[in-house]
């Protein structure tokens, strides 16, 4: 079996990114197999290494799981338990918009490249007639600069990964307000494997499913931020893309 290479999202929060190292060194020792952690700085970089079909296992984002699935047969196997992906529109403290219909139809919108995200906050606007074609688009590459953006004036609102936000230090978050926030909680970031793995899939779950019964497990997922992993069956993956199939459309 070749060396399998693993990465993220590129969404992953940078006081994560450790963690996921320590996780794969422990994945390796409990499979008995090596992997290659292969991280990218942006979302196209990711989608082009996924069109090469350089990815063994990743953990992606719904709308990227969706396409893998789909498009290049990866089976989803698990998921962090109690994890969703909401998003957070968020304010200048001193903005005087103070709910959503008091932003202009043609409002400025500090985004990233995360497409779950993008999507569920467009949505979000809806209310205020803001649609995907009014909507001006400001893309930064990480969710620290959404918030420079939206604290410098420049956008009149960001769209973050709730995670993230929550994630904010004490001093940018209390320059920011909250102004909505998501709560749809059946879409989440996955663990896939490529078909080519498809022999080691039930393995594969079989180590997650007791990784918090190991010592190191724990600790490998406590880094990720992680409780513990909740198993999928092939019926929870394409519920959850049926679901995002109804937000876009």
């Amino acid at each position: 079996m070749k060396r399998p290479t693993m990465t993220i999202s590129p969404d992953i929060g940078p006081d994560r990114i450790a963690g996921w190292y320590i996780f794969n060194t422990w994945l390796q020792k409990q499979w008995g197999h090596p992997i290659r952690l292969e991280l990218f700085s942006s979302f196209q970089k990711q989608r082009e290494a996924i069109q090469r079909d350089e990815i063994g296992i990743i953990y992606a984002n719904p709308f990227d799981a969706a396409m893998l699935v789909r498009e290049k047969g990866f089976k989803a196997i698990a998921a962090a338990v109690g994890k969703s992906d909401e998003a957070v529109i968020a304010v200048n403290v001193d903005s005087s918009v103070k709910c959503v219909e008091d932003l202009p139809v043609t409002c400025r919108a500090a985004v990233t490249e995360a497409p779950d995200v993008n999507t569920i906050s467009s949505i979000l606007l809806e209310p205020a007639d803001i649609t995907r074609q009014t909507l001006q688009s400001v893309t930064a590459d990480t969710y620290v600069v959404v918030a420079k953006l939206v604290l410098q004036n420049k956008v009149d609102v960001g769209f973050f990964l709730a995670e993230a936000y929550d994630g904010l230090s004490r001093v940018v978050r209390s320059q920011l307000r909250e102004l909505l926030r998501s709560q749809i909680h059946d879409i989440r970031h996955v663990l896939l494997v490529e078909p080519q793995l498809q022999a080691e899939h039930e393995t594969l779950k079989a180590i997650l499913a007791t990784m918090s019964s190991d010592v190191k497990g724990r600790d490998a997922l406590a880094n990720l931020g992680f409780v513990d992993w909740e198993i999928l069956q092939q019926e929870d993956t394409e519920f959850m893309i049926d679901l995002m199939d109804t937000l876009v459309t």
